[in-house]
């Protein structure tokens, strides 16, 4: 079966029906691409001997659910710098029979069923008109920046020429996806129908009123909206473009650099010159490392999780109707909007009703600016707030599926709440601890079965943050991991499983980051130098901003905690430089965070935070630490450490790991995760490098036995 079914009309229309055989989704693989080369011979064979009736007109439109996904990742991501060649030629290959199905002079239309995303919407955009149904499910879009890839199909180009370099150039460079009233408002979509049947009846229609057509921007004297380069309106935004985006990418991502090349240079030549820049660009990013990592993780490693990768099977599927939350603080209120949002009813528990109105108003301020931007409508909002119930009363808690306690981390106060909120679960209902650091079989002895009790650690603000870090107790039941993995899907948030230990998987590896940084303070580095090697490495905030976020005085309790803890354990825990700042920075200085108001910052009003200037304690000009040297610092010393956790047995799989790394502690998408910037970075020389790192700074970079093992058989780690 062909990937492209070719029909013609009565009317001499052709319809090409896309079906990719044996997938779910239309894809650009080597089966699409042989049936485009024999559809373009059959379309020219036919026009240069007619047949009757002629062709009069050409319709793409899809057989699957959706119109068409994008390119082939798999074969992406096997692409090798000695493919390039080979890969250049294939893409030019291609791009060549889009063109040239374009440019025959008849009319080409787009049937657009559905979503088509990448590689799809580039076939709709070679398409002189585009309908699309009317659903409000379909998004459209190049999103291949997010994978570290740029539009290779034509999609730079063709932007450009349609909507002009400012319009296109943030569309492009954020890869963003956009719905069918901002495609029409934009031009890219003509029309619209109401079923697929009125969706090819419009195509035919228009194709009968315009027997003539080519690409606007084909026509003899067509102007790039906005004008060129040259500009002058265009010229002085991309004086700055490129320093305004190099400051956003810190140089960690060439993908978007690639792409404004390709549209600045493609913009000022004719468009089969800017097509073949456009392929160049496109061959260099495939070959690179960089969107292997990110096709990697943000492609595979997401879909594999969101397959169920880390559940336990032989389940069966699960839904909460009914959910407890106890304390309604910023994260217990965070849960409750996250929950009510998927029509989840909410139990939301506190000591006082004003506490618990409190957290219900959090939804309320969150849905009311969805309001305000068009993006919900008053009733929708007014019906996911009736589904959280505000309480003092425990009673009101019967009949939950599930209840989380998001209370202090303090063990003996969870489990006071614990066991009061125990009683009202459901039968074979769900116990849950929010906690983030505090080993889960520790506060399931203070419930009255611990086989369903478990650890559901949400990251703040929980309505951005999409991961959610599922523990497993010693004696938590199968059944009750894979409950809590189907309410993390449910309420639309990525789980990943990890086994017990003191701070898990995420806390334990995101303190490593903080102290790192912490350390280079004491030993006497700027700490505006420590903040930008952080940015520089791929993380989303320094160290020393975080930490005033998370708070000085928390993660000096936490500290004292685990301390105490391991003290009562026979072990010993020596206090580190950062560990002696912290002290000092709190109790000395008064300095104990954002909150607080004064923290690594100062926080004026109505003015940009900026590092507190007291901060010169510690500073030494006569200390020199490269900016690499700190750059390898942050990534090696939490690399390592999620190593430590995949040896010891605390994280159970790679993906995990990888997916938890990003979305959990900000560590830089560049790499595709903790465990690929390994792999990626080279095991041998990944190994030498930890190995001179622990002469250097101390055993937090001594090589964990699992590196020295896979750099000996040189098999990566997976």
């Amino acid at each position: 079966m062909s990937a492209i079914q070719f029909e013609k009309n009565a009317d001499g229309i052709v319809i090409l029906t896309l079906d990719s055989p044996n997938q779910s989704a239309n894809t650009m693989n080597a089966d699409f691409r042989a049936a485009l080369e024999r559809t373009v011979e059959q379309l020219k064979t036919e026009i240069a001997t007619p047949s009757n009736p002629p062709i009069s007109g050409i319709i793409f439109r899809s057989a699957k659910k959706t119109f068409f996904a994008g390119g082939d990742l798999d074969e992406l991501i096997q692409t090798r710098p000695a493919d390039a060649t080979a890969f250049f030629q294939m893409v030019e290959q291609l791009k060549a029979a889009f063109r040239c199905i374009e440019t025959l002079g008849l009319p080409v239309v787009a049937a657009l069923n559905g979503t088509a995303l990448g590689g799809g919407w580039e076939i709709a955009l070679g398409c002189h008109y585009r309908i699309a149904l009317n659903d409000p499910k379909s998004t459209f879009g190049l999103p291949e920046v997010t994978l570290g890839l740029l539009p290779g199909g034509g999609g730079i180009v063709r932007m450009v020429r349609l909507l002009g370099l400012q319009t296109a150039l943030p569309l492009l460079l954020e890869g963003k996806q956009f719905g069918i009233a901002q495609a029409r408002s934009l031009g890219l979509i003509h029309d619209t129908a109401e079923s697929t049947q009125a969706l090819l009846d419009k195509a035919i229609a228009w194709i009968k009123a315009n027997p003539k057509s080519q690409q606007v921007f084909d026509v003899k004297g067509y102007k790039i909206p906005g004008g060129d380069p040259k500009t002058p309106a265009v010229a002085q935004m991309l004086a700055i473009a490129p320093a305004i985006l190099r400051d956003k990418t810190k140089g960690c991502y060439p993908a978007p650099e690639a792409i404004m090349a390709a549209a600045v240079e493609g913009a000022q030549v004719d468009i089969d010159t800017a097509l073949r820049i456009e392929s160049r660009a496109f061959t260099e990013l495939a070959i690179g490392q960089v969107s292997k990592n990110m096709i990697g993780t943000f492609w595979h490693g997401l879909n594999a999780i969101k397959s169920g990768a880390s559940r336990p099977k032989d389940q069966p599927k699960w839904q909460a109707s009914k959910v407890g939350i106890l304390g309604a603080g910023m994260m217990g209120a965070g849960i409750a909007y996250a929950t009510a949002s998927k029509g989840i009813a909410v139990v939301l528990k506190d000591v006082s009703i004003e506490a618990a109105e409190k957290g219900k108003a959090y939804s309320q301020k969150l849905l009311d600016k969805r309001v305000s931007q068009g993006r919900l409508s008053a009733e929708k909002r007014d019906q996911i707030l009736a589904l959280i119930q505000p309480t003092v009363t425990a009673t009101d808690l019967a009949g939950c599926d599930l209840i989380i306690e998001a209370v202090f981390e303090n063990p003996a106060l969870k489990a006071s709440v614990t066991q009061e909120a125990e009683p009202f679960l459901a039968a074979d209902g769900v116990m849950a601890s929010n906690t983030s650091t505090l080993p889960i079989s520790q506060l399931a002895q203070a419930s009255a079965d611990a086989s369903q009790f478990i650890g559901l650690h949400f990251f703040s603000p929980v309505d951005k943050m999409q991961l959610v870090e599922i523990i497993k107790g010693q004696n938590t039941s199968a059944a009750t991991v894979a409950k809590a993995y189907d309410f993390v899907q449910q309420i639309g948030k990525t789980p990943i499983v990890v086994n017990d230990s003191r701070g898990f998987f995420t806390s334990r590896v995101f303190g490593t980051f903080v102290q790192e940084g912490l350390r280079l303070l004491a030993e006497g580095v700027h700490p505006a130098k420590i903040e930008m090697a952080a940015l520089k490495a791929g993380m989303p905030v320094g160290p020393l901003a975080i930490q005033d976020e998370v708070s000085l005085t928390l993660s000096e309790h936490i500290a004292t905690e685990a301390r105490n803890a391991l003290t009562a354990e026979g072990k010993t825990v020596a206090y580190s430089s950062a560990d002696e700042l912290l002290a000092c920075m709190i109790h000395q200085f008064g300095r104990k965070g954002k909150a607080a108001g004064a923290g690594f910052y100062d926080y004026p009003e109505n003015a940009k935070k900026q590092l507190w200037s007291g901060l010169d304690h510690w500073y030494q000009a006569d200390v020199v630490i490269s900016e690499q040297e700190m750059i390898d610092r942050f990534l090696f010393v939490q690399a390592l450490d999620t190593l430590r956790c995949l040896e010891e047995g605390v994280l159970t799989s790679v993906v995990d790991g990888n997916v938890g790394s990003i979305f959990g502690i900000g560590f830089a998408p560049w790499t595709g995760g903790a465990i690929q910037f390994i792999n990626q970075y080279g095991l041998v020389r990944a190994l030498s490098r930890s190995q001179a790192l622990e002469i250097q700074y101390g055993a937090r970079f001594k090589a964990p036995a699992l590196l020295i093992e896979h750099a000996q058989s040189a098999d990566p780690i997976s």
